[in-house]
């Protein structure tokens, strides 16, 4: 029998644990990767090291630049056809890797499914490649007819030096729809999270601000960091609706470019995934005047809480009260199930290493269950995410930081709503909070052990360590904790289950939970690694 880790008293302090990962790495490795893994203390506001580069040969959990503009942020949009100059491996990793779902309207362009590629060639890399991207948009376009193009460099592109903005400006002219370029190489910054900053700006040139149409709705607002993973957007598409609060767009998921062209007209921003579109928000305030809030529809209580922030912002009576009687409906609802999976759950312990704002907010449904978060961290996060915003001016630029354009934006003097500045400026004296994220470290319980780009060392360390009852990650993990004995949930792709935003999400999670960590298949796994023999390797220089 496993003997569990005792947590009655508070967390145990796991810097021993953190010794023994050390003790593996030669010494000028453990100096550095050290400063990544942080015993928490709330009080304290400790500082992490995060958005630097993974060591050579430590097997990583991230993802590159390329994956975070077109896999992430373009993605799961359905009206633009994504075209991959690059090999066609590279396609293929960024096609429905992610379960974005979508839902078109009748007649209504869906490319998604397709996988667009220009598939170079040995011969492209020696003579360019230029040639065949310019035929590939022509043949797009022939066939499909799209509203919009978007190109993607990849690692080879960028080291033959194709100009995919040339070449898009050139085709933008000869078709006449909007088609612009995006310098993501998979090599350009140290993980996915460059290829959000890239993609940002791209979206934010190109593509906001094409169409000044008229209002729909009295209390209009964009979803940013929400991509649509297992339906999540159409539940809070739902709430939404029934509430009187218009979507203009989303951030990705469930998305269009057409609907992105509009997304200045909106009062208020939305910020789920703090990470991936925060710079998107920050540069639609500096230009249109739009305030933004940071949000989690993850979680009842949390989803509870972000509507009546829009709520309060909106300071209308008759959507204040129907917000109410939404949220009172389905906490009913959630109640019901949550106290009796709760019954079952009290107690267990959660691991999570995902990207995204995820291992923050999830953490909140887990507690809600009474499953307490021992270890978290991200694959891609910046010391913001960690700490809070507050850092942010202490923050040292790198030299790969620098690799992505730093856009200058300007007040749009037409387009610009003093109305919405004002109206923050009232509703910050009352004491209102915008522009702000807490962090994941302040919410974390002291002694919880918080980790950067973990690697499979330091995961099987600690899951000896910990003993959790479940692993949240991706599926590069999946297998290896799994052959541990501990259930992997995937929370990247929702392992084909979902949705989990909103109070219907609460509900499903706490029920697949339920299954999850009172079923007890996986002690009866018998680790290999336990069995057959162990290979030992050593450094042969240790400086």
């Amino acid at each position: 029998m496993v003997k569990k880790l005792d947590i009655t008293q508070g967390l145990p302090d796991p810097s021993k644990v953190m010794d023994e990962i050390m003790a593996k790495y030669p010494t000028k490795i453990a100096k550095k990767r050290q400063k990544s893994l942080v015993v928490n203390d709330p009080a304290e506001g400790k500082e992490i090291q995060a958005n630097v580069r993974t060591i050579p040969g430590i097997i990583t959990q991230r993802g590159c630049t390329y994956a975070g503009c077109k896999g992430v942020v373009l993605g799961p949009t359905r009206d633009i056809i994504n075209l991959v100059h690059g090999p066609i491996g590279c396609s293929f990793y960024a096609w429905l890797t992610r379960r974005n779902q979508t839902r078109p309207a009748e007649g209504e362009d869906n490319f998604i499914t397709y996988s667009f590629s220009t598939d170079i060639q040995d011969s492209n890399i020696v003579f360019g490649g230029e040639a065949k991207l310019k035929d590939a948009v022509r043949e797009a376009f022939e066939i499909f007819k799209p509203k919009a193009i978007g190109i993607f460099s990849t690692c080879p592109v960028g080291l033959i030096g194709d100009d995919v903005h040339s070449v898009s400006r050139e085709m933008k002219e000869e078709l006449g729809i909007n088609i612009f370029g995006f310098s993501c190489e998979g090599y350009r910054g140290v993980s996915q999270s460059a290829g959000h900053h890239i993609a940002n700006n791209g979206v934010f040139k190109n593509v906001i601000g094409n169409n000044n149409r008229d209002r729909i709705g009295k209390f209009q607002i964009n979803l940013l960091g929400e991509y649509n993973i297992g339906g999540d957007a159409f539940e809070l598409e739902r709430l939404f609706d029934e509430a009187g609060i218009t979507l203009l767009s989303t951030f990705s998921g469930n998305s269009t470019i057409e609907s992105m062209e509009y997304a200045h007209t909106a009062d208020l921003n939305l910020i789920m995934c703090h990470r991936s579109i925060n710079y998107i928000a920050e540069m639609m305030e500096e230009k249109y005047g739009i305030p933004w809030v940071k949000v989690s529809f993850i979680g009842a209580e949390g989803s509870a809480k972000a509507l009546r922030k829009v709520a309060e912002y909106f300071d209308d009576a008759e959507l204040s009260a129907k917000v109410e009687e939404i949220i009172e409906r389905e906490m009913t609802k959630v109640e019901v199930v949550r106290e009796a999976v709760k019954a079952k759950t009290e107690g267990k312990l959660a691991m999570m290493f995902v990207g995204g704002s995820r291992a923050h907010h999830y953490q909140d449904l887990f507690s809600e269950i009474g499953v307490t978060t021992v270890s978290a961290g991200y694959e891609f996060a910046h010391r913001d995410d960690y700490e809070g915003r507050d850092v942010i001016p202490s923050i040292k630029i790198d030299a790969d930081t620098r690799n992505i354009e730093d856009l200058t934006v300007e007040k749009d003097l037409e387009l610009y709503r003093e109305d919405l500045a004002v109206k923050k400026e009232k509703l910050l004296k009352n004491g209102y909070e915008f522009s702000n994220y807490d962090g994941m470290m302040p919410e974390m319980k002291k002694n919880s052990l918080v980790i950067d780009d973990i690697n499979h060392w330091e995961t099987e360390k600690l899951i000896e360590y910990y003993k959790p009852d479940i692993f949240c990650a991706g599926i590069k993990e999946k297998y290896v904790v799994q052959k541990s004995g501990v259930p992997l949930k995937q929370l990247h792709s929702y392992d084909y289950g979902g949705p989990y935003a909103g109070f219907e999400g609460a509900i499903n999670f706490y029920l697949e939970m339920e299954r999850m960590l009172c079923t007890r298949i996986w002690k009866m796994v018998t680790t290999p690694w336990k069995t057959d023999p162990e290979i030992v390797g050593s450094f042969a220089i240790n400086e």
